[in-house]
């Protein structure tokens, strides 16, 4: 006899998300699935993320939203330097005539760059045009952000997320050059223990994630920890100071 699985809710606009304990679990068809359907208005999309809900979906596909059980974190303070990558932090610092973080600056280049971006196992990309729409006014309202590896003029990286309060969820990422989407979410971390901002906001597992020191949590731990961090004032700015390397990396000597 086959198993019974819980019906999906299917939301109409502006409906409220069911609680994230009603999202699809092991032996369900998709784990972590809890909802589709309804919008992807910036006042929609701010109260999924506040709950600890996000939409994920393709091409040709419903608006899916999704709460997985356990949620991949990154702790900004764990953020780990392996030894290639602190050299490449160094030299980019040191090389700043050349190099250059830039926050905000060409979000919509951002966006599309990841669009494009390949995935491992994936034939086309879940930053379809209405996805791409929904954040490029999420980033107009203040509450979508883009972290840009600049060098030699030209963009050559970057990543962008959600800022709600003190909690930053981190969405897509892509490199242009070597290491330039590592360096990128190094400054991310860095703004963030600047700014006491906790943790970031990784969605799923990934081995390149937690060779960063990204770990996963249970479900009712992250969304507590969303439910704390989103009801604290925001960062007094979204901009990247040289200085902020020193959260990772020891003080530049002066000239």
């Amino acid at each position: 006899m086959q198993p019974r699985h819980r019906p999906l809710t299917w939301l109409e606009p502006g409906a409220p998300f069911p609680p994230v304990a009603a999202a699809w679990a092991e032996g369900d068809p998709v784990p972590g699935l809890l909802a589709g359907g309804g919008a992807l208005d910036v006042d929609t999309l701010l109260d999924a993320y506040r709950h600890g809900i996000f939409p994920w979906f393709g091409d040709e596909q419903p608006i899916l939203w999704w709460s997985p059980d356990p949620r991949m974190v990154l702790p900004v303070a764990g953020f780990r330097l392996h030894r290639s990558l602190r050299k490449a932090l160094q030299a980019f610092r040191a090389d700043a005539a050349r190099c250059e973080i830039r926050v905000d600056h060409g979000f919509a280049a951002v966006i599309a760059a990841c669009a494009e971006a390949p995935r491992a196992g994936q034939s086309g990309t879940w930053i379809v045009p209405e996805m791409q729409a929904a954040y490029l006014a999420l980033h107009r309202a203040g509450h979508a952000h883009s972290v840009e590896t600049w060098i030699d003029g030209e963009l050559a990286g970057g990543l962008y997320c959600v800022g709600i309060g003190r909690m930053v969820f981190g969405e897509s990422m892509f490199a242009r050059r070597t290491d330039a989407s590592k360096i990128a979410l190094a400054a991310l971390a860095c703004l963030c223990r600047r700014h006491g901002v906790e943790a970031i906001d990784c969605q799923q597992n990934t081995r390149h994630l937690a060779s960063l020191g990204a770990c996963e949590w249970p479900r009712e731990r992250f969304v507590a920890h969303v439910a704390r961090a989103t009801a604290l004032p925001p960062p007094p700015s979204w901009r990247f100071e040289s200085l902020y390397w020193n959260e990772l990396l020891p003080p530049a000597l002066a000239p």
